[in-house]
């Protein structure tokens, strides 16, 4: 993936042709593609001083802790490093930015990465874990190797030479997998970024080596709230006790389950559940408290969930069948209300992420690693 980055950046700098039969590299292309095999220990080294520093998005200080390593790094070959500050009131980490200006005579390119990862400080996964030809660790592929990636690739073009003229910034965002809210503030600095830019690449490798995203699926919260009558357990289904709160969750989510489901690209999560008599939900840090009795029937349900949509059309309908599923048919002495959050927005396919996925699948064939589709 380094050595098609590397050169995929030398021939977004130069043009964006369209896909061909595979072509020799050029005496450049060969020098970067030569300087990024020889740096792959290096590069490994590198990417496990990050994943060994915890950076769970609700650990600032970690995330500022992994960035300085990336600002050195970055400082060291030539580029302007400079930090973006949120809010106190987002409890986030800082964004990292480094730019090399270049001549202004190549195109504007946006790197995108992040600093943060799913795995906080109380997680069991610490640490970075070498076996044979495999390397695991928490964040190491989601998103610290695609971190190293930009890192090396860029310290290649610049001992070959080829990053003279070229206008790059590299974005490495504090919050990427739980962003601060409101994402008006939290994003500002990095929809700037893609606004001053021709080009923009994310370096998460979800979908594999052979495959690129021409497409992002937006991302929303929703919060299910769940009221039933609290009484002795003896009394349920009875016409003054009702169903309970428990009961009435469960029926909306297998509503959910069975009438939202099915749509292509749309999915929705229930990630976190607590029911009870006494129940304390800790929206901040998306996990609570919970108490109950077997002989009780619970008064208190609050789930926490996420919807994932290609289209802000498909968002819309989705959350009407899902209001409509909570407001109506509730089981006897229960409500329920659904409220729903904005993460970020869909990003749909585009005639230009389709022209520069050829010049990736370019660069690809012309290194010998077959097209990327």
């Amino acid at each position: 993936m380094l050595s098609r980055l590397a050169c995929g950046l030398v021939a977004l700098v130069a043009t964006t042709a369209a896909v061909a039969a595979a072509q020799p590299l050029s005496p450049v292309e060969e020098r970067v593609a030569g300087l990024v095999s020889a740096s792959t220990g290096a590069q490994i080294d590198f990417l496990a001083r990050t994943v060994d520093v915890n950076s769970g998005t609700l650990n600032p200080d970690g995330v500022r802790a992994v960035g300085r390593l990336y600002a050195e790094a970055f400082e060291a070959i030539g580029f302007d490093v400079g930090w973006v500050e949120l809010p106190d009131s987002l409890h986030r980490g800082p964004h990292l930015f480094a730019r090399h200006p270049g001549s202004g005579n190549g195109k504007r390119i946006l790197l995108i990465g992040h600093l943060d990862t799913v795995f906080e400080p109380d997680d069991a996964f610490q640490t970075f874990e070498r076996s044979d030809t495999l390397g695991r660790g928490p964040g190491a592929n989601d998103m610290k190797g695609g971190n190293a990636v930009i890192l090396y690739a860029l310290k290649a073009l610049r001992d070959a030479g080829a990053l003279d003229d070229a206008s790059v910034t590299v974005a490495l965002t504090g919050d990427e997998e739980k962003p601060g809210l409101p994402t008006s503030v939290s994003r500002a600095a990095l929809r700037q970024a893609a606004d001053e830019s021709d080009v923009a690449l994310g370096f998460e490798t979800a979908t594999g080596l052979s495959w690129a995203t021409v497409a992002r699926r937006g991302s929303s919260g929703w919060r299910l709230e769940v009221t039933g009558r609290q009484a002795h357990s003896s009394g349920i289904f009875s016409q003054g006790t009702g169903a309970g709160a428990i009961f009435e969750a469960a029926r909306i989510l297998d509503a959910f389950y069975s009438y939202v489901r099915g749509e292509e690209y749309l999915t929705f999560n229930p990630g976190v559940i607590l029911g009870g008599t006494d129940v304390d939900f800790d929206d901040s840090g998306e996990r609570g408290t919970a108490f109950g009795k077997s002989n009780v029937v619970a008064n208190t349900v609050v789930v926490r969930g996420g919807l994932r949509f290609l289209t802000e059309e498909q968002k819309e309908r989705a959350r009407e069948r899902m209001r409509e599923i909570v407001e109506t048919g509730n089981l006897p002495q229960t409500s329920a209300r659904i409220v729903f959050s904005n993460g970020y927005p869909a990003m749909p396919p585009t005639d230009g992420n389709l022209a520069l996925l050829g010049v990736l699948d370019q660069v690809s064939r012309d290194l010998g690693h077959g097209p990327v589709e």
